[in-house]
């Protein structure tokens, strides 16, 4: 969204989340908004160029008439390659400094092509802190671990494995939560993966809530005292909604009634009564049949 301020020429705000096939980092927003907040705090009125891949809706950089503006602004990420070459020649008549930026090659023309560098390095001149660092931010938000698989073949037809995943993985993309996709899979040669429950269990731990398709996902999460929103992805319910029903949890979406407002529904209840409900719980009783294996082994009663 774009200024209207009182200042002399219009400018375009740029960096690689611009471009069609650049991508936007935690860290490009965070300088962009850096920038965008001293260009507010002197009323100088602006646009910013987005990749359509990333804000689809907004200002995409070909959108841009070039004679609309009298500067242009790259802001963070490396200065090098064709695509900040060519902000040079379609902006030529425009004055061209880049802020925040890492200078790879002094002699390659998108260096050589701003007006005025304002690197973080890469210069004669000493570092400079990253723009990100004191860019401002908006509030925290909710993080919710991910943990859905579209495996368990055994359910054959039954299986809407696919279906739910779609529509969490969806209904995600548009919410304000932060997502942290998670394995209940153990891999000692992976490191970014857990190799031991302790690894998981350490991370479910520091989480408000879990969206989980998977009965271990339910249960863990449970066992650390994160509520998790469960989803039976096989048709007629199958063993998370058994232990969903053991462990008496009420924040199960069967996948035939899967959809945005009943995931809006239990999220708002997990991080709400789900959390208080868990907090006042007393340590859950086991009800697992553990204790009974010896008798069963020996051929007692019952066996």
């Amino acid at each position: 969204m774009a200024t209207t301020g009182r200042g002399g020429g219009r400018t375009l705000i740029t960096g690689w989340f611009s471009f069609p096939d650049g991508e936007a980092t935690a860290g490009d927003v965070l300088a962009l908004n850096r920038v965008r907040a001293v260009f507010e705090d002197r009323d100088l009125p602006y646009d910013v160029a987005w990749s359509p891949g990333f804000a689809p809706g907004e200002l995409a950089l070909e959108q841009a008439v070039p004679e609309a503006y009298e500067r242009l602004v790259f802001v963070c990420g490396p200065l090098h390659g064709p695509q900040v070459a060519a902000l040079h020649r379609t902006f030529a008549h425009c004055r061209r400094v880049a802020v925040g930026t890492s200078v790879i090659d002094p002699h390659d023309p998108a260096v050589t092509g701003f007006h005025r560098l304002l690197p973080r390095d890469g210069t004669t001149a000493p570092p400079r802190q990253d723009l990100s660092l004191r860019a401002p931010r908006g509030p925290a938000v909710p993080v919710v671990g991910v943990i859905l698989t579209e495996g368990q073949h055994e359910y054959g037809g039954r299986r809407l494995h696919a279906e739910a995943a779609r529509t969490v993985i969806s209904w995600l993309a548009a919410g304000s939560c932060a997502p942290v996709p998670l394995e209940t899979r153990l891999d000692r040669t992976d490191g970014r993966l857990c190799g031991t429950p302790e690894q998981l269990l350490s991370v479910l731990e520091r989480l408000d809530a879990v969206v989980t398709d998977r009965l271990h996902g339910l249960v863990l999460a449970l066992r650390c005292r994160v509520p998790p929103l469960a989803i039976d992805p096989v048709r007629g319910g199958a063993k998370v909604t058994a232990q969903a029903r053991a462990c008496g949890w009420p924040a199960l979406i069967p996948a035939e009634r899967l959809d945005a407002p009943a995931l809006d529904h239990w999220l708002d209840w997990c991080l709400t009564r789900g959390r208080a409900a868990l907090r006042r719980a007393p340590e859950p009783d086991s009800g697992d049949q553990a204790p009974l294996l010896p008798a069963a082994l020996a051929g007692g009663p019952g066996a």
